[in-house]
């Protein structure tokens, strides 16, 4: 869905302040597949045993099932926004995006023109967003595509300073248990919990 895409970096591009710096992954149960700087999309063929984890970009995803093919991305814009992984379901065709942007805005404002920025593209209907139960901030809306394709937007805070957007997509034809498997999902994508400082030591008097 590049019109998606295209929305988030303009949202960016009016009030963000760029974000240059190189991310590294770690992923539980899985070599580490190679970072080129293409923006080629590598396919994680691990068991869903572990969450993926992405130390650089603070998330992590809990995937429900081994049919979601988690793709590895190394695309990022100037203005900061990072797409990282792309999550695919071979045998109801949905589709969920990540992107991690810095929280130049609250979930609330990115949803709310993201959904404006929808309704102006051709052949676009969405909702108005609503509260999710994803989080305390949480908020998506549901959007179609003509007769063909049916998405919905989660976006929610990310760890400090970020924010995370999910842009679901699935044919119109697909059934509830398929919905079922794509809110699994997004309720698997999640901020890891911000690092806290290390304790000072503080000396101790020796004994008399």
């Amino acid at each position: 869905m590049g019109v998606l895409r295209k929305l988030a970096w303009g949202f960016l591009v009016l009030g963000a302040v760029g974000c240059s710096s190189s991310r590294q992954a770690v992923k539980a149960d899985a070599a580490q597949p190679g970072t080129g700087g293409s923006g080629k999309m590598e396919a994680l063929t691990t068991s869903v045993s572990g969450p993926y984890v992405d130390e650089e970009l603070g998330f992590e995803i809990i995937r429900p099932s081994d049919e979601w093919q988690l793709d590895v991305s190394n695309e990022r814009t100037p203005e900061g926004l990072a797409i990282p992984v792309v999550l695919r379901h071979a045998s109801s065709g949905a589709q969920v995006v990540l992107q991690v942007a810095p929280a130049v805005a609250t979930p609330t404002q990115f949803a709310e023109r993201l959904a404006e920025g929808l309704r102006q593209q051709p052949g676009f209907i969405t909702t108005d967003p609503v509260p999710l139960s994803l989080s305390d901030t949480a908020v998506g809306f549901s959007f179609k595509v003509g007769d063909n394709v049916h998405g919905r937007v989660a976006v929610r805070d990310g760890q400090e300073g970020r924010v995370l957007m999910m842009l679901a997509t699935w044919p119109a034809q697909a059934v509830p248990g398929d919905l079922l498997n794509v809110d699994a999902l997004i309720e698997g994508i999640r901020p890891l919990p911000n690092r806290k400082p290390p304790p000072s030591k503080v000396p101790q008097a020796a004994a008399p």
